[in-house]
């Protein structure tokens, strides 16, 4: 390599510029490009929140317990045998 000829690795203009840049590119073609991402990333993140949120709501709603009676009657029993037994704890403490 001859001495006067710039070469890749001895330019400092070729390793400033940055990868995807076209400088060929017009400015406005640049700046059309950058708001075409924008709105590509911001969509994709509203279908994701929205996922996320349908997601959210399915799960709550799907994963709720049934009502079950027997659970309800047990609880029923549970409530009048705390009733019966504070009954009888104030005929001890009359007496």
């Amino acid at each position: 390599m001859a001495e006067g000829f710039p070469t890749e690795t001895n330019t400092p203009a070729a390793n400033s510029v940055p990868a995807g840049l076209d400088l060929a590119q017009p400015a406005s073609e640049r700046r059309r490009k950058n708001v075409f991402i924008g709105r590509a990333g911001l969509f994709v993140a509203l279908v994701l929140s929205s996922a996320g949120v349908a997601y959210a709501i399915v799960r709550a709603t799907l994963l709720r317990a049934p009502t079950d009676p027997t659970t309800e009657r047990i609880q029923q029993l549970i409530d009048e045998a705390n009733r019966l037994l504070a009954q009888l704890d104030e005929k001890r403490t009359d007496s």
